[in-house]
């Protein structure tokens, strides 16, 4: 669980491991990564939450003349990177959240409001929302100029044994590199795609798990850059292949006690599992926006490549949207398999656990689980079976977010206005962007 660290902890680390810089992380609207780094000799104004910078120029925060903001580092972030930087010296790495000059929690900030959401559920009586991330990614080659290619360094698949290729050396000396500032690797291996991978580490409370998976795709990107490849965690990077998934696993829980289990159901989920169930399922469309938030993820999201593409459950089926792995009492959980780790992880977290405490709240059950291939039924059957797909589009996607009042409220009103500000933009232009097979499809027209 998440390690206590004080400000002195901190100090002793900087002094004994060569810190030169200390790198302050925080998260934008698109789920970005952003950062202001200050050398050690403001240390004393990092632990007093006294370093500020300028707001309006990050996507979905404020207006120019709202800029000023301030970050409150989070000590139970801290790391140092096992690297040193050109000038010699560590990097020391804070996970931050943006605050306002007069010391409240910015409500443009992502990470703050998936601790709003985590408020609501303990006022629920519930103490922790565990969340496991299984963010897969591509490893690509670049040129000569140092730019990324479609190129891949291996066309192995789904667990295949390379010892010796580029993307296995790679996968290895980034499970090393993440337990050396702390994650605990369960598994590594190579994905069904040509050059795709996963690397998955222990789950955790719903703040702790966003925050590592946004430090996990740092790291992945800078080692793979010292192997001389290019890790992209975009949906669909390479045309015909299996794309990238951020497969969601997710269980509450009452003090040490698996809220989401029960021994005697046939599946060994609890009522309150269930009904958690039905609200992933009654907000998936809009929850869809918000897990797949790229025009590009839509091209993951098909038949043909295991990706989800209608809304149900099942049990061993993996053609649904959310699964139930099997697992013992401490890991029951229900796996949510559309998003993508293009999303925005605390924006992710917190639609899908104020649509879990809907369904707790409304105590409805979902419809029974799926036990056939999805894909091999007609659409007749499937409307039979009530069973609706999720949106094809982002701009689908988006209509149904800006039908869902509790997804909305689940981001809140600025952050909500933001991400639709920045996804209408990204439809926009995207649909006046003539592509390569529109040329070659139309031009003899």
């Amino acid at each position: 669980m998440t390690k206590k660290i004080s400000a002195d902890d901190i100090r002793k680390s900087v002094a004994e491991e060569d810190v030169r810089f200390i790198r302050l992380a925080f998260t934008d609207i698109n789920g970005t990564l952003k950062a202001v780094e200050v050398p050690n000799s403001q240390l004393d104004k990092v632990l007093s939450n006294d370093v500020r910078f300028d707001g309006s120029s990050i996507d979905g925060f404020v207006r120019l003349e709202e800029s000023d903001m301030i970050l409150y580092p989070d000590f139970s972030t801290w790391s140092v990177l096992p690297w040193d930087d050109s000038a010699g010296g560590k990097i020391g790495c804070l996970t931050c959240s943006v605050h306002t000059t007069d010391g409240k929690p910015f409500a443009g900030d992502p990470r703050n409001n998936l601790k709003r959401i985590i408020g609501q559920m303990k006022e629920m009586g519930f103490t922790a929302f565990d969340i496991g991330f299984e963010a897969e990614f591509h490893l690509l080659k670049l040129d000569q100029n140092g730019n990324w290619t479609t190129e891949v360094p291996d066309h192995a698949s789904y667990f295949d044994l390379t010892s010796n290729d580029e993307s296995a050396s790679c996968r290895r000396d980034i499970v090393e590199t993440l337990e050396s500032i702390g994650f605990e690797v369960e598994a590594a291996h190579h994905e069904v795609g040509d050059g795709q991978q996963e690397i998955d580490f222990r789950f955790d409370d719903a703040l702790t798990t966003a925050d590592r998976v946004q430090t996990f795709k740092m790291i992945v990107r800078e080692i793979a850059k010292r192997h001389g490849l290019f890790a992209t965690f975009m949906a669909k990077p390479l045309q015909g292949q299996a794309g990238n998934g951020m497969h969601t696993n997710m269980s509450l829980f009452k003090g040490n006690q698996n809220a989401f289990y029960d021994e005697n159901n046939e599946y060994h989920l609890s009522k309150t599992a269930l009904y958690f169930l039905n609200g992933i399922l009654e907000h998936a469309r809009a929850i869809t926006a918000v897990g797949n938030p790229t025009v590009n993820s839509y091209k993951r999201l098909i038949p043909g490549f295991e990706a989800p593409v209608y809304i149900s459950w099942a049990s061993k089926n993996r053609s649904p949207m959310v699964r139930v792995p099997a697992a013992g009492e401490l890991n029951t959980r229900l796996e949510m398999r559309s998003a993508d780790p293009t999303a925005n992880p605390y924006l992710l977290l917190a639609a899908c656990l104020s649509a879990g405490m809907a369904g707790i709240k409304e105590e409805k059950m979902p419809m029974e689980p799926i036990t056939c291939n999805l894909f091999t039924l007609s659409e007749k059957q499937r409307n039979e079976m009530g069973i609706k797909p999720l949106p094809s589009t982002l701009h689908n996607a988006l209509k149904a977010f800006k039908k869902d009042k509790l997804i909305q409220d689940a981001l809140g009103e600025h952050l909500t206005q933001s991400f639709i500000d920045s996804k209408e933009l990204e439809w926009s232009q995207y649909t006046q962007t003539v592509s390569d097979w529109e040329r070659n499809r139309y031009m003899g027209y």
